[in-house]
């Protein structure tokens, strides 16, 4: 199946390159950028992430897009929708990002996930889409507000691949629905 590739004012949104790998790893092992999740994770894991962003296009049209600076061809980190599978949320369709910590602060998450948004109320056509986090990833958080999305605590959920008690196992749902 054909992805989108979407340009916004400053930003490309696009497929994952070879030349991405490298700084998509230094990103995820970043304890700062992985501060909100259970672990960093190592150049394997980072590459198979990719992966399965990759996959996701290839089976739904959507994923997580390389975030690309259009100025100067920086790779930033990734933004974009995807079906959610497995857990509570399976079926879902998902908005979420992950950026390099310099790039932090500067409207970039929000840029990209609008340009992603709309692609899924539009052509999409979808009903709703989600974003979830930890409750203490206050960043995350604020992105989604500015995005216009609303938490929903009536589906907050624990995350099945934390083991009970995890301090990182509740999660809040935000959600969005299409206009009109």
């Amino acid at each position: 199946m054909t992805a989108p590739r979407f340009e916004t004012e400053r930003l490309i949104l696009r497929r994952w390159l070879p030349r991405d790998r490298a700084p998509f790893a230094a990103l995820n092992a970043d304890p700062q950028v992985m501060r909100h999740f259970p672990a960093v994770l190592d150049r394997a894991e980072s590459d198979g992430l990719i992966d399965r962003f990759e996959a996701g296009f290839e089976a739904d049209g959507i994923g997580f897009a390389a975030a690309e600076r259009r100025a100067d061809g920086a790779l930033l980190g990734m933004v974009g929708i995807g079906r959610v599978h497995g857990g509570p949320r399976d079926g879902a369709v998902e908005v979420g990002w992950r950026l390099a910590t310099e790039h932090w602060g500067r409207g970039y998450a929000t840029e990209a996930a609008r340009r992603w948004l709309e692609h899924g109320f539009g052509p999409m056509a979808l009903p709703e889409i989600v974003a979830f986090t930890v409750p203490a990833n206050t960043a995350s958080r604020a992105v989604m507000q500015r995005l216009g999305m609303v938490q929903d605590p009536s589906r907050a959920f624990e995350h099945p691949s934390l083991t009970e008690g995890h301090p990182m196992r509740p999660h809040v749902v935000y959600v969005l629905r299409r206009p009109g």
